[in-house]
């Protein structure tokens, strides 16, 4: 059992729950998820990509957006609870090092994912952008903790409330027009639409790009087979062979299309537990 020491909604229907777990903290990179259970007995894992860790406190912060049954009943959890059960660190680590300019482009709770990578770039003395996106300004989240670890910092709203109005595929394509040759890589985290076409953007340049997948994940160990994905013609899973992929690689409907396969169920199990509570 894992004391939470925080659970705060930091944006609608989308919290920042730090939980106490000196050994997870020890050796958490950016770059690696964690399985989370709200109910030790009960509930499904959920894959989390760790947001954050200190070390030095023993914690490890993760951003949950309350979207179905299972992370409904997680965010339920309020401070001064515990956590029943948190594996990790899984998958592997971003491979960072000397990138010289590394873009970083975040999309709605992709954010929480691109803080820790964005962190240990800038640290090793690379130049960060950040382009940060969402639909709305509401939506928006640690605008100001991506800036501290950024050069520069760009945000898009879809309804132009905050920043620029746009999707996050216009600031990167400008950049790529004019600095192409500077840019080491290009980090997309987001949705798998917008990863996708970010993917795209890129493309006739000649970047290299990197992906972070959310696949429909069951166990986490690579044993279930649930988060397969087609990469470069190969079946790869997403649990122990990334979460990072090369973008140019992925089959973007397929993986797509996977993670509408238990929609109806999904909404099934949320209908049935809103009657509950």
């Amino acid at each position: 059992m894992l004391p939470i020491l925080k659970n705060d909604e930091i944006a609608p229907n989308i919290f920042e729950m730090v939980i106490e777990h000196p050994r997870l903290a020890g050796k958490a990179q950016a770059g690696h998820f964690v399985m989370v259970m709200s109910d030790a007995e009960l509930s499904e894992r959920i894959p989390l990509t760790v947001a954050d860790f200190d070390r030095a406190a023993g914690t490890v912060t993760l951003v949950i957006m309350a979207v179905g049954t299972s992370t409904r009943k997680l965010v339920g959890l309020k401070a001064g609870k515990k956590l029943p059960a948190m594996i990790g660190p899984l998958g592997h680590a971003s491979e960072v090092g000397e990138l010289g300019t590394v873009v970083m482009v975040a999309g709605g709770v992709g954010t929480a994912p691109v803080y820790p990578i964005a962190r240990v770039l800038r640290e090793g003395g690379n130049r960060v952008i950040s382009i940060q996106g969402a639909r709305t300004k509401e939506l928006l989240f640690w605008t100001e903790k991506l800036s501290a670890v950024s050069d520069e910092h760009i945000i898009t709203t879809d309804d132009g409330s905050a920043g620029r109005k746009g999707l996050v595929t216009g600031p990167l394509r400008e950049i790529l027009e004019g600095r192409a040759r500077e840019i080491g890589c290009v980090y997309m985290i987001g949705p798998a639409v917008m990863m996708k076409f970010c993917a795209r953007t890129i493309a006739p340049f000649g970047v290299r790009g990197v992906a972070s997948l959310n696949s429909v994940m069951i166990d986490g160990t690579g044993m279930c087979g649930g988060c397969r994905v087609t990469v470069g013609g190969e079946t790869k899973f997403t649990c122990v062979d990334g979460p990072e992929f090369n973008a140019l690689e992925i089959d973007w409907d397929i993986l797509m299309a996977r993670q509408k396969m238990y929609c109806e169920e999904e909404q099934c199990s949320l209908n049935h537990y809103l009657d509950t509570i």
